[in-house]
Parts: structure tokens; sequence; C-alpha cells
């Protein structure tokens, strides 16, 4: 205390002058009115340049929830995209398209009926022939196994395994990978596999002899499964080969997808999978006896 009273008395001075420096400063500017707008002026630049600051730092902690938002916005124009190209091929439905309560009550894109879980993904591999990718959704947030997953872009994989928080997704740059793909516009199908060598190139297999298609066609999700809802791009075809035994085509696809910069995606929850599934192990189940019966 008493050094602070001794550093009082030492530098009283200062204090006076600053304090007078500091009156003085306030009458100029609140007295003269060129001085106070030019006071005005500085302090609304400074406040903007803080002001704009502020804003830059706040949009890049968003980024992330638009990133998600933009993923899952994306593939339902994807759909809404494929639904607009069926229907110009038919005449017909081109002149229904003019009936607006037929469009919205039966022209609905097919991912109105299917809950997407948007989610990053935290791990990824492109290099091995068993590349696996994790994701930042788990049970907790509704995803199980066999979902599909998809990006904006196009078709990702099929989750595989998850816990509570997290999930291990096969994706289609897997060589166990098998998606029932079709050729968009045609209604010719075959499987997509991926041969263990480049992450932007898949193949089509099986498809028949007399089908009609041409280089540079969409392939999408053919819908036979009960994992994706039919068409969600896959890419396009890139290159036409026999089969092995000349009795089908194979197709060499270039992905939609660009798995080496992939972060956001979305798993599609069918709500109705489950039945479908149960549904169809019952019908195996009771196909199994009969069959051996016969024998």
């Amino acid at each position: 205390m008493r050094n602070l009273i001794e550093f009082l008395k030492n530098y009283n001075h200062w204090f006076l002058f600053i304090l007078l420096e500091v009156i003085s400063v306030v009458l100029l500017f609140k007295y003269n009115s060129y001085q106070g707008s030019v006071w005005f002026s500085s302090a609304n630049a400074v406040t903007g340049k803080i002001n704009e600051m502020n804003s830059k730092v706040e949009s890049y902690f968003y980024l992330s929830a638009l990133n998600g938002q933009l993923t899952e916005r994306n593939l339902m124009l994807e759909q809404q995209l494929r639904t607009l190209q069926e229907q110009m091929l038919d005449s017909q439905q081109l002149a229904r398209l003019k009936d607006t309560a037929y469009y919205n009550s039966s022209q609905m894109p097919l991912l109105r009926n299917y809950k997407l879980i948007q989610a990053k993904v935290i791990d990824n591999s492109v290099a091995r022939p068993d590349n696996l990718l994790t994701i930042d959704k788990g049970e907790k947030d509704g995803v199980k196994a066999d979902m599909g997953v998809a990006c904006g872009s196009g078709i990702v994989g099929i989750v595989y395994m998850t816990s509570a928080h997290y999930s291990i997704v096969i994706p289609v740059i897997n060589t166990h990978s098998n998606i029932s793909c079709a050729i968009d516009g045609r209604g010719y199908f075959g499987y997509l596999r991926w041969d263990g060598r480049l992450s932007d190139i898949a193949y089509v297999e099986d498809i028949p002899r007399h089908a009609r298609f041409r280089k540079g066609d969409r392939i999408v999700t053919s819908g036979y499964s009960s994992v994706f809802p039919p068409g969600i791009m896959v890419g396009k075809v890139e290159k036409i080969y026999n089969s092995a035994d000349g009795l089908s085509y194979r197709l060499q696809v270039r992905l939609s997808t660009d798995f080496s910069r992939l972060r956001d995606v979305c798993i599609i929850n069918d709500e109705t999978i489950e039945e479908r599934l149960k549904l169809l192990r019952t019908a195996q189940d009771s196909i199994k006896p009969e069959q051996e019966k016969s024998k």
C-alpha cells in the first residue's frame, strides 16, 4: 500500500496530463462538427471491419452443417431429374405434366418416401481391394446394417457394421460389393462390381446381348434390391466388352462419386426394409422343405 501511494505521488502529474488530454479530445470531437464527422467515419470503418471478420468466422463454423444439407439436397435433385427425364421419354406422360395435380400426387421424387440421415466420412481408403469407410453416425442415430449410402454425386455403398455412434460402410470400390444397376431409360440391368484397381472405374456385368445402349449412357441403381431406390446415379458407360463366355456384355463405368474426396454422405433409411426382408426370408424358408421333399 505504501508503495502504491509513493508511486501516485511521484507520477501524479502524468495522470493529470492524461486526464486533461482525454477531456480535451472529448470536447474537441463533441463541439466541432468536422472533427466529430471524422471520428464518426473512423469509428464506423473500424466497427465494419470487426463485424466483417466476425461474420467470416461464423460462416466458417457453419460450413460443416451447410455441406451436409447440400449433400442431401443434391441427392434429392438427382432423383427429381431422373423422374423428369422418364416423363419426357413418353409423349403421353409429357402431356400429363401439364396437370399439376397428377404430378404432385404420383410423380414426386422417390426419395420422399425415405428418411435421409446425414453423416460425415471420418476414415476412408481407396487403394486396397477390401476398402472400407467409417462414418460418424451409428445405431443411436437410426443407422442399421444393410442401409444404402449415397452422396450428392451418386452411390457410395452399403452399411456393413454399426456401433452406438459409428458405422462401417462397404463402398462400391470393394471387391465384395455387388449392387444391382440399370441402364437409365432403357430398362436393362446387371450387377456392379469392382476389379480392385482404379478407384473411379467399375464394371456392370451380365447385360443381355439383345440390349440396346451406347457409350455415355447413365448407369443408375435399378431398385430391384431392398437397399437403394431406383435412379440413384452410379456413373456413365465408358467402354463395352463381351463377357468371358460371350453370352452377355460387360460395361466399363466411370463412377460419378470421387471416393478420394468423399466427405459428406446420406444414409438412406427405408422404414419398410425390415418388413420386406422378413417376408423374403419366410418365403425362402418355406421353399427349402418343398425342395427337399421333391428330392
